[in-house]
């Protein structure tokens, strides 16, 4: 007897609208930047997790992501864009040398963050 395997909470990729699947990857990109950027931890500046260089990958790829798809992120779009915002402030507030205005960590796409 071979089991059928267990569905029951789990939904087809298929049928996850669109704009659930982009916003879910942006919250994984914003939580894995706050992550990098230590700010889980009460001194990130102490933080193990700290790594401003995997940091910066991450909110770039975010930044591409919200800046391709805002048009249908609908309401989810301010709210996406605030949190990308924030990250990118908290990088700059984390660097020693902080980069000029429009050089951080996704201003390519966004521009410049300050």
């Amino acid at each position: 007897m071979t089991e059928e395997p267990h569905t029951g909470d789990i939904r087809e990729l298929a049928e996850v609208p669109a704009v659930e699947v982009i916003s879910r990857a942006a919250v994984m990109l914003m939580s894995s930047a706050a992550e990098k950027l230590g700010l889980s931890d009460p001194n990130p500046d102490e933080s193990p997790h700290l790594d401003l260089d995997e940091a910066r990958r991450v909110i770039t790829a975010l930044a591409g992501l919200v800046t391709a798809s805002v048009e249908y992120l609908g309401p989810h779009a301010g709210p996406i864009r605030e949190g990308l915002q924030a990250l990118q402030r908290a990088f700059r507030e984390a660097s020693a040398y902080p980069d000029e205005p429009g050089k951080g960590p996704g201003e390519k796409y966004t521009g410049p963050v300050h």
